[in-house]
């Protein structure tokens, strides 16, 4: 039984790791700026313990560490920015150090160490440097699209009038990945850290068009929906960050190797897109106030 620290335990990717670890039998400290939010709660119940930690804080870090064995890392610019995400990454890794923890599994982005130019992919490649130069054991993950996007946000919001909003070519592949898969691989990676020492992973599940991703989340829903492709300028005028990650789908493209990794590790379970899109609570979805007006 090992004791894992996991950042950002409250959002998605931390959640779903913090769940794969304590269903596994590992002891989990839940690490949240908000540990008294609902979501902390919900770890609770599962048996994690909830520390308070904030990236900001270098003491509330390197409390929260103390002890450990290993470390789950996730950083995110969205909420402050890039040099902000490059800033509290390195800061978390400097406390992983100072804790002397036994390995860090960071995760990243898929095609984050290929100069994609996607400001928010550039820092997370810094953060990914300061690990490997830190001495710690390290494995980063790096995942592709995020199949749980599609059930929120203005991709929801457009799916209520029929239409799958995206900003890419009808016919463009884009690998696709949910939440679970991410949080069951960093489970794995932690548990055999021996085997994914020094190992930089991009990750995927699917594989799948916008076209496709319509007509399986007409299936899912029960409505119609139809793909229209967003014009990268209306991207811009709302973020240059996200503008820029989709030119890059669809210029260069995020190829993973979903077969080999389905292959190598079976014990996953990985879920393809249309799995994912039959769980789904569509109707309570569909039926909540827009999130953006």
């Amino acid at each position: 039984m090992l004791t894992i620290a996991v950042t950002g335990a409250t959002g998605a990717q931390g959640g779903a790791t913090a769940r794969a670890l304590l269903a596994a039998g590992h002891r989990v400290r839940a690490l949240t700026r908000r540990p008294a939010s609902p979501a902390a709660d919900t770890l609770r119940g599962l048996g994690a313990e909830v520390h308070r930690a904030d990236f900001d804080d270098r003491a509330s870090l390197d409390d929260a560490l103390a002890g450990a064995d290993s470390l789950f890392a996730v950083t995110t610019p969205f909420g402050a920015d890039t040099a902000v995400e490059a800033r509290q990454g390195k800061t978390m890794i400097d406390a992983a150090a100072a804790a002397r923890l036994g390995h860090v599994v960071l995760t990243s982005a898929a095609h984050a160490d290929r100069g994609t130019g996607v400001p928010h992919y550039e820092s997370k490649y810094l953060v990914e440097q300061h690990l490997r130069a830190s001495g710690l054991p390290w494995t980063v993950i790096a995942p592709a699209a995020f199949m749980d996007n599609y059930a929120g946000g203005w991709t929801l919001d457009g799916l209520r009038d029929g239409t799958f909003a995206w900003p890419m070519p009808t016919d463009r592949p884009l690998t696709l990945i949910p939440a679970d898969d991410i949080g069951a691989f960093a489970a794995l990676a932690l548990q055999r850290r021996d085997e994914f020492n020094g190992m930089r992973v991009d990750i995927a599940s699917d594989e799948r068009t916008p076209g496709q991703i319509a007509k399986t989340l007409t299936a899912a829903t029960g409505r119609p929906v139809i793909h229209r492709e967003v014009p990268l300028a209306h991207v811009r005028t709302r973020s240059a960050d996200l503008a820029a990650m989709f030119e890059y789908f669809t210029i260069s493209g995020l190829d993973v190797d979903v077969a080999g990794l389905r292959r190598d590790y079976p014990e996953v379970g990985w879920h393809g897109f249309a799995e994912w899109a039959d769980a789904q609570e569509w109707t309570t979805l569909l039926a909540a106030a827009p999130a953006h007006q």
